[in-house]
C-alpha cells in the first residue's frame, strides 16, 4: 500500500493485554503495520499495559477498563459488568473521534472495549487467534468479525466460522534471528534456556534444577543455564543449581529470549503460542511440557505440530519428573545429528512472515486508503 502521511494515513487499532502470549503477536503487527505507513494505537487495560514495553515509541496506548469473572472476590466479580461498559464507552467514543480502518483483537479480556465498540460501530475488524483452541474472548468475538486469522493450524473453531491460517507473528527481534545456524552439541558449553512463559513456570523450577542434576557429571560440566523463574522461586532455583555444580543465570524474566533461544542447543519450555513461534522461526530442539491446567488443552494443541515433524520432546505434567526430563535433555544433548535434524525439523515449520501475512489481511479488510 502507497504510503501516505499526517493525519491521511490508516489507523489500526490493536487490541490486546493480559500477557506476553496477547502482547508479542500485536507487537510484530504493530511494527509491520508502521513500516507500511499505518498509525497504531495498542488499546489494553493497566495490566496489559506492562507487557508494552517492548512496542515501538510511535505506537499510542490507549489505557481502557476491562476486567474479568476469573479474577477477584465477590465486590469484584459484581463490578466487572460496570467496568466493562465504561471501557466500551470509552473506546466508542475514542472510535467515534478518530475513526479506526480496521481494528485487530489478539485476545485477552483487555481487547473486549475495542472489539466491542468496532462492532457497535461496524468497523472492519479481525480477531487473531495465537493457540490451537480459541480463547473465551477470541470464541465470543469469532461470528462477530470479518476475518478470524490463525497463529497454529489446524485450530478448533465454532461451527460456520472459517479461519485463515497466517501463523504467529513474531516480533522484529525475533525474525532478524530467522533460521539461525544452529551449533549441535559437543564437549564444549552447551546453552540450555528454560522459560515458561512471561512469568515463569513454578513447575520448571521444581522439576529441572534436579534433573539436570541427575546427568553425567562428563555432560554436566558442559552445561551453561538460563531459566527464568517466578521471583518467589528463584533463590531456590539459583541454590539448586549451585549445588549441583552448573552455571547459571536465573532470573524473573528475560527481555533478551530471540538471542538466547538462537544461541541455545536445547530450550525447555510451556509450549505457548508465542514460545512454539519463536522455536520454529529460530528453529531449536526442545522439550515441550504443556500448561496441565489450560481449560481448552490450547498448549498441547499448540505442540502438536512439532511433535509429529520430531522437532520436539512432549511431556505432560503429570509425567514431568526430574528423571524423565533427565532422559529426554541426555537423549538429545548425546546425539549431535539428531538434535541438529530436530532444528532442522522446527526451522520447517517456522512462518517468519506471519506478521506481513497479518497485515495483508488488514489492509485487505480496511480497503484502498480514502
Amino acid at each position: 500500500m502507497a504510503q501516505v502521511s499526517g493525519s491521511k494515513r490508516p489507523l489500526a487499532v490493536i487490541a490486546a493485554g493480559g500477557t506476553g502470549g496477547h502482547m508479542f503477536p500485536a507487537q510484530a503487527l504493530a511494527e509491520e503495520l508502521l513500516a507500511r505507513g499505518w498509525r497504531v494505537v495498542l488499546s489494553t487495560d493497566a495490566r496489559g499495559a506492562r507487557y508494552a514495553g517492548g512496542f515501538p515509541a510511535e505506537v499510542e496506548r490507549r489505557v481502557v477498563g476491562s476486567a474479568t469473572f476469573a479474577r477477584g472476590g465477590v465486590l469484584a466479580k459484581a463490578l466487572v459488568p460496570f467496568r466493562i461498559v465504561g471501557g466500551v464507552a470509552r473506546a466508542v467514543l475514542s472510535q467515534m473521534i478518530d475513526r479506526p480502518s480496521v481494528v485487530a483483537g489478539f485476545g485477552g479480556y483487555p481487547s473486549i472495549p475495542a472489539l466491542t465498540a468496532a462492532w457497535l460501530l461496524r468497523l472492519p475488524r479481525l480477531i487473531h487467534e495465537q493457540n490451537g483452541v480459541l480463547g473465551r474472548v477470541n470464541e465470543v468475538f469469532a461470528k462477530r468479525v470479518s476475518v478470524v486469522a490463525c497463529g497454529t493450524w489446524p485450530t478448533v473453531l465454532p461451527q460456520g466460522v472459517e479461519g485463515v491460517h497466517t501463523g504467529n507473528p513474531v516480533r522484529a527481534t525475533v525474525r532478524e534471528r530467522a533460521a539461525s545456524p544452529y551449533i549441535e552439541p559437543g564437549d564444549y558449553p552447551m546453552s540450555v534456556v528454560v522459560i515458561g512463559g512471561s512469568q515463569g513456570a513454578r513447575v520448571l523450577s521444581d522439576v529441572v534444577p534436579a534433573a539436570l542434576a541427575l546427568l553425567p557429571e562428563g555432560l554436566r560440566q558442559h552445561l551453561r543455564v538460563a531459566q527464568q523463574a517466578r521471583p518467589e522461586d528463584l533463590e531456590r532455583v539459583i541454590a539448586a543449581y549451585d549445588a549441583a555444580g552448573i552455571p547459571a543465570e536465573v532470573e524473573s524474566f528475560f527481555d533478551d529470549i530471540p538471542r538466547r533461544f538462537s544461541e541455545a542447543q536445547l530450550v525447555i519450555a510451556r509450549s505457548g503460542a508465542s514460545t512454539v513461534a519463536d522455536l520454529t522461526v529460530i528453529g531449536r530442539p526442545s522439550v515441550l511440557v504443556p500448561y496441565a491446567a489450560a481449560i481448552r488443552g490450547e498448549q498441547e494443541a499448540n505442540a502438536k505440530g512439532l511433535v509429529e515433524a520430531e522437532a520436539a520432546v512432549l511431556i505432560r505434567e503429570p509425567a514431568f519428573t526430574p528423571e524423565a526430563l533427565a532422559a529426554a535433555v541426555h537423549s538429545i544433548l548425546t546425539q549431535p545429528q539428531a538434535a541438529s535434524r530436530m532444528a532442522r525439523a522446527a526451522t520447517a515449520l517456522g512462518i517468519p512472515d506471519a506478521a506481513g501475512r497479518l497485515a495483508d489481511l488488514a489492509e485487505h479488510l480496511a480497503g484502498p486508503p480514502s
